[in-house]
C-alpha cells in the first residue's frame, strides 16, 4: 500500500521500500546465504513465521516480499484495528482465492494483541492450506502467544539496525533525494544514533533534515537544536 500524503507527496520511507528481500538492508540472520528465510524459499518450503522484533526494522517489507516471491496474495491486518468480523471476512476471501488457485500470505502486525480464541481462530485455516501466516510482534512470543499458533510457526528474531546498516540507508536516501544531507560527520553520525536502530524513524529524520534551508553544514550541536525545537513545537 502506498502512502501518498496531501499534494500527493511520497514520504522517503514509501519510497525507498525495497522491492526484493536483496533491497532489504540488515537481517542477515534471516535473510542470509544460509539463514532461515533463504533456505525456506531455495527449498519451497516456507511456512508460517513468527517475525519477532522492534519498529521499523522491516517485518512488514519482508513478508510482503516474502508474498511477492512466493506469488502469494498479500493481505495484511492490524490486531490493534481487526477483530473477529474482519478476520471472518479475511478467510472467507482467502478461501475463495485458494479455489481459484492462488494461496494468500496473511501478515498480522501486533498479533500478541489478538486474544487466545482469536488466536486459535487462525488454526484451522493454517493447518488446511487456506492462509499462510506471518505474524509481527514487538513482544516476547514465548509469552504472548499461543502454544498451538507457535507450535506451527517458526519465530525470527528481527534486530534493530546498526549504524553501519542505517549508514547504508541514509545513501540510499542521498541517492534518491539527489543530494547530500547538510551535516558535518559529527551530526551525521548523531543523527544516525537519534533513530535508534529504526530504519523507518531515520528516514523520517532524514526526510526533516532534507527540507532545512541550510548554507554550509550543520554541526551536532546545530542539529540537534534544530531538531529539539522541531520537536516542542
Amino acid at each position: 500500500i502506498e502512502t501518498v500524503t496531501e499534494g500527493g507527496h511520497r514520504p522517503l520511507a514509501d519510497r525507498l521500500r525495497p522491492k526484493t528481500l536483496a533491497e532489504v538492508i540488515g537481517q542477515g540472520q534471516v535473510l542470509g546465504p544460509e539463514a532461515p528465510l533463504t533456505v525456506m524459499l531455495e527449498s519451497g518450503s516456507l511456512g508460517s513465521l513468527i517475525f519477532w522484533g522492534p519498529p521499523g526494522v522491516g517485518k512488514t517489507t519482508i513478508a510482503r516480499l516474502l508474498a511477492d516471491e512466493t506469488d502469494l496474495h498479500f493481505v495484511q491486518i492490524s490486531a490493534i484495528f481487526s477483530g473477529v468480523p474482519e478476520l471472518r471476512k479475511v478467510f472467507e476471501a482467502a478461501k475463495i482465492r485458494r479455489q481459484n488457485g492462488q494461496g494468500t500470505l496473511l501478515f498480522v502486525d501486533e498479533i500478541h494483541r489478538f486474544n487466545k480464541a482469536q488466536q486459535d481462530g487462525f488454526l484451522p485455516h493454517m493447518e488446511d492450506g487456506t492462509i499462510l501466516l506471518v505474524g509481527a510482534t514487538t513482544e516476547n512470543p514465548s509469552f504472548e502467544l499461543n502454544a498451538a499458533v507457535l507450535s506451527r510457526s517458526q519465530v525470527l528474531v528481527l534486530e534493530r539496525l546498526p549504524l553501519a546498516d542505517l549508514e547504508s540507508l541514509a545513501r540510499r536516501a542521498e541517492a534518491e533525494l539527489g543530494r547530500g544531507l547538510p551535516l558535518d560527520s559529527a551530526a551525521r553520525e548523531n543523527l544516525l544514533e537519534m533513530a535508534d536502530g529504526d530504519g523507518r524513524a531515520l528516514l523520517n529524520l532524514i526526510e526533516q533534515v532534507a527540507a532545512w534551508k541550510v548554507d554550509g553544514v550543520l554541526d551536532g550541536k546545530a542539529l540537534s537544536g534544530r531538531l529539539m525545537r522541531r520537536a516542542a513545537q
